[in-house]
């Protein structure tokens, strides 16, 4: 049975138009698998563990001292609360503490790459999302569908500072929406979006395919950023779109980086 998903979707189409892919997974079999299908390498880390991330940026870092394209697509939505081995929160965790730490443990190879960070966010941003620097782990009011929003929308936020801090050394970052995509999203929560994603009546109400969605990943990914895209910028269906107006907050958007700086262990002065 072929790998499916938006990451797998578009890596199969970045391959059949001649790029380099290096696939990197959560699922040992799912990922070789894949690598195998298209002739790429593969790289295996469990997003729930700081450490794997680590180990996964030294790997890249010696695999490839050229990285033109990073894309952050992980992601889930949970069902309760539950703490990482790290300690923080699933979602946010998975959503985006482990994509910034990943990020900045490879920011060297991409300022020196001129590369292109693209952040895969949610329409989840604007309807749930309303972030609190002071309980990034929803201990005081936490739902799956707030942690999800928070999280996402905390991958706009990312990527409106990356454009900040790096855009000067030639880095770019786009954030997008994929879709509502037919995938085994939500599979794993209580919330309402498993019913819109895992059921017959959800699939009825229009959903897409990966390989739909996969097509504004690879847009973003074969683009030039300036021509085609704008970085720092939020996008749905290739265009730029409206989110949550905590997105243009640009004091928000330095806490966050400080604050998940701090709660990954990193230095951003040392970067």
């Amino acid at each position: 049975m072929p790998v499916t998903g938006i990451g797998a979707a578009a890596a199969r189409q970045l391959v059949a138009d001649g790029h380099t892919v290096a696939l990197v997974g959560r699922s040992k079999q799912k990922t070789e698998a894949l690598a195998h299908e298209l002739n790429a390498d593969f790289f295996v880390a469990d997003f729930i563990r700081f450490s794997e991330v680590r180990a996964l940026a030294e790997r890249l870092k010696d695999s490839y001292p050229r990285i033109d394209v990073l894309i952050n697509n992980a992601g889930g939505i949970f069902g309760d609360q539950a703490r990482t081995v790290d300690g923080f929160e699933k979602t946010l965790q998975v959503n985006h503490l482990a994509p910034f730490l990943l990020t900045n443990l490879l920011i060297k190879t991409l300022t020196a790459s001129n590369a292109a960070i693209s952040n895969t966010s949610s329409i989840a941003a604007r309807i749930f999302g309303k972030i609190n620097l002071e309980d990034l782990n929803n201990e005081r009011r936490y739902s799956a569908n707030k942690a999800y929003g928070d999280a996402k929308l905390a991958n706009i936020l990312f990527t409106k500072e990356l454009d900040r801090r790096f855009s000067q050394q030639g880095v770019s970052a786009v954030a997008f929406h994929p879709g509502n995509v037919q995938t085994s999203f939500a599979s794993d929560t209580t919330s309402v979006m498993r019913f819109i994603y895992q059921t017959p009546l959800g699939r009825m109400a229009g959903l897409i395919s990966p390989e739909q969605s996969a097509v504004h990943l690879v847009w973003l990914a074969e683009g030039t950023p300036g021509r085609e895209w704008v970085s720092g910028e939020y996008y749905e269906k290739q265009k730029i779109a409206k989110t949550n107006p905590q997105a243009a907050d640009g004091q928000l958007a330095v806490g966050l980086w400080d604050k998940s700086a701090e709660l990954v262990g990193i230095s951003t002065t040392a970067l």
